[in-house]
């Protein structure tokens, strides 16, 4: 029973209809029904952005769950996408909607962890459900810079962003999405080659967690980019995560 059970849940597609882009989802639980049901309000402005891609760039989209901006990228904008997951609760599914929607060829998974340098570490989650987020490498930290809650764990290998380019021989992107929960300060300390090159970013900010706000701005307008707006959805405001945006910036 318990393995009809997931069979059905892993084959169980939600179909939606964006800016007449069509996408496929895996929907096994209430998270990942959540995220096809907001896909079109909870991030408004990371779809905005994508909007402003280039046909037949690159994009990274480091931090990418189960791949909803990712297969966004790739179908509407031809985009050539390399998608960062660690978590291996969610590399299946990011794999499983890369095939149901026909981008085996046009998104890479790379289930490595980026940080600040090559070095082997824990990847601290904070949950076992398909779809969720909320995990840190070689760190104790969350998102706002609290302490993680850490419900499973696994030692793997973390590399940079430069040597991603240098080592793995990946494309240098034109527009990166960085959305980690908690060190994205690291993992642009990491990146400064790549940065030089890069037109645009995305970037996830809690600015009451201090550290990472002035390292992120520090780390950018060091490497050419102007913050050109922030933004968050409503459904974010009066919650825990009312001082957490999504960063916007382009080269000067």
């Amino acid at each position: 029973m318990g393995e009809e059970f997931s069979y059905l849940a892993m084959n169980n597609v939600k179909e939606i209809a964006y800016r007449d882009c069509n996408l496929k989802f895996v929907v096994p639980n209430w998270i990942n029904r959540f995220r096809v049901e907001t896909f079109a309000t909870k991030e408004t402005e990371t779809l905005d952005w994508i909007d402003t891609f280039e046909k037949n760039t690159v994009f990274w989209d480091i931090g990418a769950n189960v791949g909803l901006y990712s297969c966004y990228a790739a179908k509407q904008f031809n985009c050539k996408v390399y998608a960062f997951e660690p978590s291996i609760f969610n590399l299946e599914l990011l794999g499983r909607n890369i095939s149901i929607n026909q981008l085996v060829d046009k998104v890479v998974m790379i289930p490595i962890p980026l940080t600040e340098k090559l070095l082997e570490s824990k990847l601290g989650l904070s949950t076992t459900k398909y779809g969720g987020s909320q995990s840190t490498f070689h760190q104790k930290y969350t998102y706002d810079g609290s302490e993680l809650i850490k419900k499973f764990d696994y030692t793997t290998i973390g590399i940079s962003v430069d040597q991603a380019v240098n080592l793995l021989q990946i494309p240098q992107p034109d527009y990166i999405k960085l959305d980690v929960d908690g060190i994205e300060h690291l993992i642009l300390k990491g990146a400064r080659n790549v940065l030089n090159k890069t037109k645009s970013l995305l970037v996830e900010v809690d600015e009451k967690f201090t550290t990472q706000k002035q390292s992120v701005s520090e780390y950018l307008i060091s490497a050419g980019f102007k913050l050109v707006y922030k933004k968050h959805s409503k459904l974010f405001d009066s919650t825990k995560y009312d001082s957490v945006f999504n960063q916007i910036w382009n080269k000067n």
